[in-house]
């Protein structure tokens, strides 16, 4: 027992068995194998290796942007004259972010007090007082009921509210758009950015970008790809919009600042690559553009007033997007082993081409495969009975 259990542990530990490799002289076979391979081989090098650039490690970005807008723009409306807007009254929020807005059109509602007046019609009809509960509002309302159904005018009934008089009236937009100017404004971005795993910082402001540059420099994407100084209405028309129709409504544009750096080289090759989206699509019946609402408080004679601003205005928003690689032997040997395993998707295929289509297929199955029939044992001497001793013993008689 000892010794069958030292031999199969001697099997395991000092011999090897390979697999039967057959050499088979076919031209289909042969050039099908060899075209795989080439085809293998091309997309390891040329896509895994050199496009995808699968011998890098990768780091994410950490990113952080501020902008600074420039631009004046003169109005004169009815209830307001001759009125400057610089950049504390159009740009919201006023700090500058990576979202904002940029005001372009807007309806004021001039000197509103907290007082009593009748609802708007589209609000808050009504014919009896049983119509108005006290102390509640409706969704289009502008104020609290106060339980009162009165005239709006000669032909119109509305529930009695309390808010902020004389109520918004807000059934026309201007066109063309009050501050049309805005398409001549400037948006300088600064946007730095991180790979926290390579230890790498760079700046939009790269290396040939300096005070000189900056004088005389206004985004293109062909002639000044790298400067950081932009016009409004470019950027709008690049994103695929006009400006005229986005600036009656409002809308929406996205900035987006691509970091794709190959740090195998120097890291001054490292430069940002703007792009301009449109984000809101103005074709449609239901809530078109954008728009929010601002007041302006003063006091009139110890009566808190307001100004109120419906405004419509392009809402920007700066998207920074962002990758870096370097080489790293893990990645490199990964690939390498990928490859190499993906080369045996040439042999699989032959051997289904080999076995089952081609014509001569029964003769290369015999030469592919040894069949192995199990081993007949034949009786030992001692299990003969006396049958076979008589049988010996015939067979000497005769032989002498």
């Amino acid at each position: 027992m000892g010794h069958k259990f030292m031999e199969k542990v001697s099997s395991f530990l000092f011999e090897y068995d390979t697999p039967r490799m057959v050499l088979v002289r076919n031209k289909k076979v042969g050039l099908t194998f060899r075209l795989i391979q080439l085809v293998v081989l091309g997309y390891i090098i040329g896509w895994v290796f050199l496009y995808e650039k699968g011998y890098q490690s990768r780091d994410g970005i950490i990113s952080s942007v501020s902008v600074k807008l420039k631009g004046l723009a003169l109005t004169n409306i009815s209830g307001m004259g001759p009125h400057i807007w610089d950049v504390a009254d159009y740009v919201f929020p006023p700090q500058g972010d990576s979202s904002f807005v940029v005001m372009t059109n807007f309806i004021i509602t001039h000197g509103q007090k907290q007082d009593t007046c009748p609802e708007l019609p589209h609000a808050g009809r009504c014919r009896s007082d049983s119509d108005c509960p006290k102390g509640e509002y409706k969704r289009k309302g502008q104020g609290i009921m106060t339980g009162k159904c009165i005239d709006f005018n000669s032909t119109v009934k509305t529930c009695e509210i309390f808010g902020w008089c004389p109520l918004e009236v807000d059934d026309h937009v201007p066109d063309p758009a009050l501050l049309i100017a805005a398409e001549n404004f400037t948006l300088f971005i600064k946007n730095s950015i991180t790979f926290p795993r390579f230890k790498v910082s760079r700046r939009n402001l790269v290396e040939a970008v300096d005070n000189n540059y900056m004088k005389n420099c206004i985004y293109h994407k062909v002639d000044h790809p790298l400067c950081p100084l932009f016009e409004l209405g470019y950027i709008v028309k690049e994103s695929g919009q006009s400006f005229t129709t986005l600036a009656h409504e409002g809308g929406a544009v996205g900035i987006t600042i691509d970091w794709n750096c190959d740090l195998d080289w120097p890291a001054t090759y490292c430069k940002p690559i703007y792009e301009f989206h449109g984000l809101y699509n103005s074709d449609t019946n239901v809530s078109p553009g954008f728009n929010f609402r601002y007041a302006k408080y003063y006091s009139d004679g110890g009566i808190n007033r307001r100004n109120l601003y419906k405004v419509f205005g392009i809402r920007f928003d700066i998207l920074v997007n962002g990758k870096a690689g370097k080489f790293d032997i893990i990645p490199t040997m990964t690939t390498i082993g990928s490859g190499i395993g993906i080369f045996g998707v040439a042999s699989v295929l032959c051997d289904l081409l080999l076995l089952h289509f081609l014509s001569q297929r029964d003769y290369y199955k015999q030469k592919k495969f040894k069949y192995a029939e199990q081993e007949l044992q034949l009786p030992k001497k001692e299990e003969f009975g006396p049958s076979s001793k008589c049988m010996n013993l015939e067979t000497k008689s005769s032989s002498q």
